[in-house]
């Protein structure tokens, strides 16, 4: 059986989470205290007794997912990946999990591109909206008709299930249409900004600067990167489609179908809650899917 593991992006956060993790596993305690002197302040006291107020700012969702996720695969013994994928923010685990990135590494990646997309976000009022029950390729049309200001389809989430990112304007008109167009509906989500759109190009720019200056290895995996929805196993290839998923599309559903074709028959999820179990199911019921974090933290607990 082809063994996928998948890890979550921002969104997915809550308080305490990491802290079992901590307490239970030794080497998760020192990745944890080394992420603390990398980042020049104590994330794991954030992720651990900060309030969800805390752990939504931008700065602090973005390094505490990825350190959930990361510190969990690292503790898996003997996981051997047969293919990894991340959504957003995850795709930085993903690389981490096949060998691309050292730990160390990717983490400042991350705090480097939580900082540049929070500028961006303060720099345009925008935002982002679920639009539920409607077609792809219809969701498309409509953002595409708005020609005065900035909505793109951002992220294909699992079939029936697309998010837009824009303008605050253009979100909200593209809303209106879809909704008229029999979207069940679409709704604007609490988000600080508009994310996987022509909006964040400031942040790729600055990503992309230090991306260049990072030692990307050959993986030991395919990686299905979001922007392609396929295996990759270039590292110049790598790099490159990880400075585009700033403004590019997430393509999760193409990518787990993808995944699929290739033969994975077995998706388990690294990191804080079931979003991606859950997605996966949706785009093929016949998916076998499992997670580790949470699990790994409550049998340490005991």
């Amino acid at each position: 059986m082809q063994h996928a593991y998948v890890f979550p992006g921002q969104g997915s956060q809550f308080p305490g989470m990491g802290k079992s993790l901590y307490d239970n596993n030794a080497s998760a305690k020192a990745l944890f205290e080394q992420a603390n002197d990398i980042l020049g302040f104590r994330i794991s006291d954030i992720m651990f007794t900060g309030t969800e107020e805390d752990l939504r700012r931008t700065e602090v969702t973005q390094p505490a997912v990825f350190l959930h996720a990361v510190i969990a695969f690292l503790c898996i013994d003997d996981p051997r990946p047969a293919m990894t994928a991340g959504h957003s923010l995850g795709e930085f685990s993903a690389l981490v999990a096949n060998g691309v990135l050292a730990f160390e590494d990717a983490l400042r990646l991350v705090a480097i591109r939580a900082n540049a997309m929070q500028k961006a976000c303060e720099a345009t009022p925008s935002t982002m909206a679920a639009v539920l029950a409607l077609d792809d390729a219809k969701v498309e049309e409509i953002c595409a008709s708005i020609t005065d200001d900035i909505v793109v389809a951002a992220n294909y989430n699992c079939p029936g299930q697309l998010v837009i990112s824009g303008t605050v304007p253009a979100v909200e008109r593209a809303c209106e249409l879809m909704k008229a167009a029999g979207a069940k509906r679409a709704l604007i989500l609490p988000v600080g900004g508009a994310f996987h759109s022509p909006l964040m190009a400031p942040a790729q720019a600055e990503l992309q600067a230090a991306i260049e200056k990072t030692t990307f290895n050959t993986p030991a995996c395919p990686v299905y990167q979001n922007v392609v929805a396929k295996a990759v196993t270039d590292p110049a290839e790598i790099k490159n489609n990880l400075i585009s998923q700033l403004t590019g599309a997430v393509r999760w559903t193409q990518s787990v179908q993808a995944m699929i074709a290739d033969g994975a028959q077995r998706f388990t999820e690294v990191g804080p809650g079931k979003v991606l179990q859950g997605l996966i199911q949706k785009i093929d019921k016949n998916a076998v899917t499992d997670g580790i974090s949470t699990g790994l933290e409550e049998a340490m607990a005991k």
